[in-house]
């Protein structure tokens, strides 16, 4: 069966247009099935595709003569959302004319563009915004949300469970994900209302779930890889996922500058080089790139804004496999497959222990 094209927002990034479409041919020559809709100013994207036949026959331009700043609010986004290269392409996605949307524009943008485009899915309030994080295990982790809601309720962080395990199936192949909430600690006293209610809403759904809870995690066991999917809040996973981002960073630049204090140093660097370009191949977020908005009745993903040419083309892989194993339509089955189980509670609070307030670990 052959692929919807994918809608990419030429224009978005720190970079823009150059990035966009070297990451997009390349997407192109190594999935030879991928067709393309490239939004955005036509003049700058005919000049970039020259250097990319490839791309350039599978691909249709729409023209659009603006474009959404990185630091514009998404109200005033919104407003330009019929001009603009990010409102164009996600249009595009509803209207069917394309299957799914990429940018590495504006992150608040794309997801208030989005969610007024093509609204939450049944069964869904809020959409999250969801990514692989590198780990020790055999596979990434899925985690959300990481950044499109700062404050959840226990009914929105069971939504997210359901909605990351049917990720975490497509995207590694598994039949039953382990799910466990972030939290200060382990133990079920532990934390805000929020999480032991969603916890003792998501221990009561049981089989009904289509994934194992585990109950909860610590942000510093994140990369161990003993757990499949991790749910929080935006305002959390994004203090989380900046964290671990500037600790690998600051890894790497630590390895570089052992590595360069002497002779003897750069001599054991060069004894321990396949090691080390293992590291930073693991390390580099390009082999992660492609944050998804889960819960919408479309597939939309975004690039990390400073990504490269070889990030891009893993954003557009991602995409191309959600939309081959229809996304949308596995976490609507889950969602009738976990019917009231896991929201039973949602308006009145549960409890799995005495109210005690939680002490950080």
């Amino acid at each position: 069966m052959a692929l919807p094209r994918i809608a990419v927002d030429a224009m978005g990034g720190d970079v823009g247009v150059r990035v966009m479409i070297e990451g997009a041919a390349l997407a192109r020559r190594q999935h030879d099935q991928f067709k393309f809709l490239l939004v955005g100013d036509e003049t700058a994207i005919k000049q970039a595709l020259e250097a990319h036949p490839n791309l350039r026959a599978a691909s249709e331009i729409l023209h659009a003569p603006d474009v959404v700043a990185g630091d514009e609010k998404p109200t005033q986004a919104l407003r330009r959302a019929r001009t603009t290269s990010m409102g164009l392409a996600i249009e595009a996605v509803k209207s069917g004319s394309a299957g799914a949307a990429v940018s590495a524009g504006n992150t608040g943008a794309l997801m208030a563009m989005s969610k007024v485009a093509l609204r939450t899915m049944p069964g869904i309030d809020r959409p999250a915004l969801a990514a692989l994080l590198p780990t020790l295990g055999d596979h990434d982790l899925v985690m959300l949300d990481l950044g499109a809601n700062t404050d959840c309720d226990a009914r929105n962080l069971v939504q997210f469970a359901i909605m990351g395990s049917a990720y975490a199936r497509i995207v590694h192949g598994l039949a039953e994900p382990r799910v466990r909430l972030l939290n200060i600690g382990t133990e079920e006293i532990k934390g805000t209302d929020e999480l032991r209610d969603a916890a003792a809403m998501l221990k009561q759904a049981g089989e009904a779930l289509a994934f194992r809870f585990d109950g909860f995690t610590e942000a510093d066991k994140l990369s161990r890889g003993d757990v499949d999917v991790v749910v929080t809040d935006g305002f959390t996973g994004n203090i989380a996922l900046k964290a671990m981002e500037g600790a690998a960073r600051f890894v790497a630049d630590l390895l570089r500058r052992s590595f360069s204090s002497s002779l003897r140093s750069k001599f054991g660097f060069l004894i321990s080089k396949p090691a080390t370009e293992l590291l930073k191949h693991h390390l580099d977020p390009n082999n992660h790139n492609g944050a998804v908005f889960l819960g919408l009745n479309g597939v939309v993903v975004k690039s990390h804004g400073s990504a490269s040419a070889l990030g891009v083309a893993h954003a557009v892989a991602v995409t191309a496999r959600l939309l081959s194993e229809r996304l949308t339509e596995r976490i609507a089955a889950d969602l009738a497959q976990a019917g009231q189980e896991a929201m039973r509670g949602a308006t009145t609070r549960v409890r799995t222990a005495p109210e005690t307030p939680g002490a950080p670990a």
